[in-house]
């Protein structure tokens, strides 16, 4: 599948996820598989107006390319000088959320609510494509009524602007998250458009990747929420696209890839605020083990990253004595 000029490996992308997709985060994603991993959702005021945490979020390696870069905002001129800061950072895809239903996005009549005012996306769209060269892609909601009609007059004057991908999270705008994603709405939009379709939306085992793309015919699946704490969720659909069985990570696994987000994050962010984080976040990656509970809680109290190794180190050897398994951790 290609975006644009941007040849992707497989079908797997990971979607944008605020506070959640940073480069250590999409490090592993990329490791274990995934063709194209994006961005958090960023402001295009606070690219323009240098916000020094808003242009951390552009920091990138070239081991996860290639990488997707997405804004949000609602005025014309800024999007299209935030799509140029974009470029420049060396992004090779630039994407406009017309999606996020977050209040405070929907307030400053970004995200979703711009899907209630197609004319104005037009313009967005027009003045970002005659800025940027790299390819650009849209990801859009249902809109704020279930008919699709929203997402399909989207669609259409995405296509018509030179957007090279269309990602269809078939949800309306005041579902959030809940309720059933309405999957025919990409099948639908599948049918009008002649640019690649990107589904996302109730991916929630490695079998949902195959399942989406068939009943839908999307040209690629794109993976969110399930891919917090479990990475291999992109490993695992690959294997079921090579027709190979399911493998699933033993825990020594498990301990080595806390490991690298750990060490990769406080390189990263710093210690200081890198063990903030992983004070909940190690704990994604022991979901379903043994103990894990007690785990999650002991590191409610860490302060440094010796600290956290450490703590990492009580419950590998907590769980070898219990499955009688050996080895140090790397």
């Amino acid at each position: 599948m290609k975006i644009g000029s941007v040849a992707l490996d497989n079908i797997t992308v990971l979607a944008p996820l605020a506070g959640i997709t940073n480069l250590p985060f999409r490090l592993l994603a990329k490791e274990a598989g995934c063709a194209l991993v994006c961005s958090e959702m960023i402001s295009s005021n606070g690219l323009v107006y240098n916000s020094v945490k808003t242009h951390e979020l552009l920091r990138s390696l070239p081991a996860e390319k290639p990488l997707s870069v997405q804004i949000f905002g609602s005025d014309r001129s800024l999007m299209a000088e935030a799509a140029t800061i974009v470029e420049s950072s060396g992004a090779d895809i630039l994407d406009i959320n017309l999606g996020c239903a977050v209040k405070k996005v929907l307030k400053t009549g970004s995200g979703a609510a711009l899907m209630k005012e197609s004319q104005k996306v037009e313009k967005i769209l027009q003045a970002i494509r005659r800025t940027v060269k790299i390819p650009l892609t849209v990801k859009i909601r249902t809109g704020w009524d279930s008919s699709g009609g929203q997402a399909l007059k989207i669609a259409e004057i995405a296509q018509a602007c030179g957007v090279d991908a269309i990602t269809v999270h078939p949800r309306t705008a005041t579902q959030g998250f809940r309720g059933k994603a309405d999957w025919s709405l990409i099948a639908a939009i599948k049918n009008t458009a002649s640019i690649p379709v990107i589904g996302n939306g109730d991916i929630v085992r490695p079998e949902d990747v195959l399942k989406m793309q068939n009943q839908t015919g999307c040209d690629a699946v794109m993976i969110g929420r399930a891919a917090i704490g479990n990475p291999w969720i992109f490993s695992q659909a690959l294997e079921l696209i090579r027709d190979n069985k399911v493998s699933f990570p033993d825990p020594s696994r498990r301990f080595e890839v806390m490991i690298q987000y750990l060490k990769s994050s406080v390189t990263y962010f710093g210690e200081q605020r890198a063990i903030r984080m992983m004070r909940s976040r190690l704990g994604w990656f022991v979901k379903g083990l043994l103990y894990s509970s007690r785990f999650r809680e002991s590191i409610k109290q860490i302060s440094t990253e010796k600290d956290a190794l450490s703590r990492i180190e009580e419950y590998r050897k907590l769980l070898s004595s219990e499955l009688g398994q050996t080895g140090p951790l790397r």
